[in-house]
């Protein structure tokens, strides 16, 4: 006998005994794995494997009587990484080799499916592979017989079932069910089994399977996802056929309308309708002459030229703006002074010189029943409302309102289009706000109007010269139509930060309306009536279930949002909201009601506090204007040492403050005596004015008083009375020179609790024109030279 350890390739042992061709069953075979899905009982198909390392294995088979090989599925990537020995699954099919044929290195063999058999003992590890096998028989429990063949007669019924869905399936299986004997349903098993689209894994359960009515259920399950897979491809062909039909049949019976249409002629083809369609659009409009010659001019040319050329395309494009265009359309303004009021006030808190500068606007023009030719700048920090304004305003005129940006804005051609011979031409902004509010007559609205630029495709802020003067805008050329147009109706808006980056003739033609920002009290207003609704709403939020304590809105704009505008206070009450949110989804039935308390914990520490307003000998407090809006500007000096006459000056400071930082010490060491200090007091004396908040640049010519009080109180050696801030720029021999910004600077000197302001005499009139809700709890103090401020700080001894 040979030893079981031999791993050598054996000689397969020879078949005794009387055996019936067909019936052989060896218990010696070689085995060859397949991949993918296994080779079942009952089937007959053709294998294809690697001539390396096969060859040797099948041309031992093809020597034997038999021709019999075992075939076990394996996993093509567990195959690379394993022995074939420690992977091979439990259940194998033992195979005949009914032909066999090589195609370069592959080998392809027609197999016929035999048995189940199982692995007994591996007599050679090495290919060719050699094994002992055992042959499973399908086992049918005693009792079970009649079970066995109900789920026989139905695995047979979803086969024939499956076989008109899918007609993948051929005639021969249809023959091999009409014969088949239901009471030997093994091979049936496997052959449903072997005709759906299982998985290798579902499969290979199925060849595992020798117990016959186990193996019946699993296959009926698969054939059952068969069907149902089927069905549903089924079912989605026909939507798409059904579709495709019925669009097919939908283009025929247009086609064929077209046709009968055409002989009757009921029907014009698609140029003579688009020609048709342009002129029925300017028969409802009262179009100028110039426009009428123009636009029979083009039309003239599209007959002529064919649908697919370049330049039909253009042509056509060009009439399409053409008669768009709302020529003679003109929307009648109907003013209600009372009710502009009304809107103004609902949708705006505060600001009540703003409303009264447009009520008077809108008066004028009810008066005279036309509102045109005026071109208003609104201007001031940003998040004050000013393009809210805007929309209100035509709310209140009931005018179509139009805005675009120009903010950036490099190129002119967006103000008066691109000419034609260009491609992808197209008009300017005006057309298309013509174009999109209809009328001749619209509220057209300019952002960011200081934020123009400037580059080789043009000049936009020259651009707009010709659009926003009223006395050349009646004739206003777009390059794209190349057709005068009559803006002197429309009214126009613009919005600014700051005046100081507009171009003088720009600005000279527009009329300016101040947005200096909010009050305390005004900004609480904003927050209750209209940011923490419009919060509410944009989050989903029911008001019933979150409410916010009047404490609480005093903390977030006071502590969280000191700016001139409210944008950054709505930021804050959203995020406010989104953090709250968080909660009520945890707690479906809470409502909450935020106190003064809840916030810091929900938004962090206040970002501004309370602070207690510098003072001392040297300090001053003055009062300064930003493209933010007003600020308090603190201004120190102090004596370095006394070793030495100099000066020294810090703080990021501009030109213009520089220049006035040296005139404030050159007059305050001219006049010492004068002032009631010590007149030698700079001659060993090296001092340092700072203007804190170093990393701000800063300048403005409005801090020179300011600065020379801090010098004038260094001399003394006298702190200045308290409660006292101060504007004004100040000249060499002592005059007080006006300054702009008043309201921006009484409203920041008002927010950090100041009472006290020094102004000079020259902007006493720019004072008597603030609001009284601004002078409410102020005391301005007028100055014509250096020497009332001084009197006002220092007293009469100063």
């Amino acid at each position: 006998m040979r030893d079981p350890h031999d791993e050598s390739t054996p000689v397969e042992g020879e078949v005794t005994g009387l055996i019936l061709p067909g019936q052989e069953r060896p218990s010696q075979l070689h085995i060859i794995p397949v991949y993918g899905r296994p080779f079942l009982p009952a089937q007959i198909l053709p294998v294809q494997i690697q001539a390396d390392p096969w060859a040797k294995t099948l041309e031992r088979v093809a020597k034997t009587a038999h021709k019999m090989v075992a075939l076990f599925r394996v996993d093509e990537e567990a195959d690379a990484q394993h022995p074939l020995y420690d992977i091979m699954p439990r259940t194998g099919c033992v195979v005949r080799i009914l032909q066999a044929s090589t195609d370069g290195d592959q080998i392809q063999f027609v197999a016929e499916g035999i048995q189940r058999v199982a692995i007994r003992n591996w007599l050679s590890k090495k290919p060719p592979y050699l094994v002992e096998v055992d042959y499973l028989e399908s086992e049918v429990p005693a009792g079970s017989e009649t079970e066995v063949k109900a789920y026989a007669m139905a695995v047979i019924t979803a086969i024939k079932e499956l076989l008109p869905i899918n007609p993948l399936y051929s005639e021969e299986l249809k023959q091999y069910l009409n014969r088949f004997n239901p009471n030997d349903p093994s091979p049936l098993a496997d052959c449903g089994a072997a005709i759906t689209t299982a998985k290798g894994e579902e499969l290979q359960e199925i060849l595992d399977t020798p117990a016959l009515l186990p193996r019946l259920t699993k296959v009926l399950a698969l054939l059952k996802k068969e069907i149902e897979v089927a069905q549903l491809q089924n079912k989605i062909r026909d939507e798409v056929n059904r579709s495709i039909n019925d669009r097919q049949r939908e283009f025929f019976l247009h086609e064929q309308l077209k046709v009968i249409q055409k002989e009757l002629g009921l029907q014009k083809d698609d140029k003579t309708a688009e020609m048709e369609m342009f002129r029925n659009r300017l028969a409802a409009l009262t179009v100028p002459d110039e426009v009428n010659a123009r636009v029979n001019e083009e039309l003239n040319k599209l007959k002529i030229l064919e649908s697919g050329s370049p330049e039909y395309a253009v042509t056509r494009n060009y009439l399409e703006w053409v008669t768009q265009v709302p020529w003679g359309q003109y929307h009648q303004d109907k003013i209600d002074l009372k009710r502009a009021r009304r809107i103004l006030d609902r949708d705006h808190d505060g600001l009540a010189d703003v409303k009264d500068r447009i009520i008077e606007f809108l008066a004028v023009g009810a008066f005279k029943k036309d509102v045109s030719g005026a071109i208003m700048l609104l201007i001031g920090p940003p998040g004050v409302g000013k393009t809210s304004i805007g929309r209100s305003i035509a709310a209140a005129m009931g005018r179509p309102f139009y805005r675009f940006s120009v903010g950036g804005m490099r190129d002119e051609a967006e103000i008066k289009g691109h000419r034609r011979t260009y491609i992808g031409a197209l008009p300017g902004k005006l057309v298309h706000a013509l174009k999109e509010c209809k009328v001749m007559n619209p509220l057209i609205m300019l952002d960011e109007i200081d934020k123009l630029g400037v580059s080789h495709q043009g000049d936009p802020a020259s651009a707009l010269l010709e659009t926003l003067d009223p006395e050349q805008n009646v004739n206003f050329l777009d390059h794209y139509l190349d057709l005068r147009l009559d803006l002197s109706k429309c009214l126009f808006i613009c919005t600014a930060n700051t005046l100081d980056s507009i171009p003088a003739p720009l600005l000279d033609r527009m009329d300016v309306i101040r947005l200096s920002g909010y009050l305390a009290q005004e900004k609480l207003a904003i927050a209750r009536h209209h940011l923490w609704p419009r919060q509410l709403e944009r989050a989903g939020v029911d008001k019933e279930r979150l409410k916010i304590s009047e404490g609480a809105l005093r903390l977030l704009t006071e502590g969280y949002a000191r700016e001139a505008g409210v944008r950054n206070l709505e930021k804050q009450i959203a995020k406010l909201i989104r953090k709250s949110v968080v909660r009520l989804l945890d707690e479906p039935g809470l409502s909450l009601r935020l106190k003064a308390a809840d916030i810091p914990e929900l938004l962090g520490a206040p970002l501004f506090r309370k602070e207690k307003a510098l003072s001392g000998v040297g300090i001053i407090t003055g009062l300064a204007w930003t493209s933010l809006g007003g600020a308090t500007l603190p201004v120190e000096s102090s004596v370095v040492h006394q070793q030495s006459r100099g000066f020294k000056l810090t703080g990021q400071l501009g030109d213009v403050m520089k220049e006035s930082a040296e005139i404030a010490y050159s007059f305050v060491n001219a006049n010492l005596k004068e002032l009631g200090a010590d007149s030698r007091f700079f001659e060993q004396a090296f001092v340092h004015l700072h203007v804190p908040e170093g990393a701000t640049p800063k300048d403005g010519p409005s801090a020179g008083i300011t600065m020379a009080s801090s010098l004038l109180s260094l001399a003394l050696g006298k702190a200045p009375n308290k409660d006292f801030a101060m504007t004004g720029e100040l000249t060499l021999t002592g005059h007080v020179l006006p300054i702009g910004g008043v309201r921006e600077k009484a409203i920041a000197a008002k927010r950090q609790g100041i009472h006290q302001i020094i102004v000079p005499e020259a902007n006493r009139g720019d004072v008597e024109e603030l609001p009284d809700y601004v002078k409410e709890g102020l005391t301005f103090h007028f100055a014509r030279q250096y020497k009332e401020v001084a009197r006002l700080l220092f007293g009469p001894a100063a």
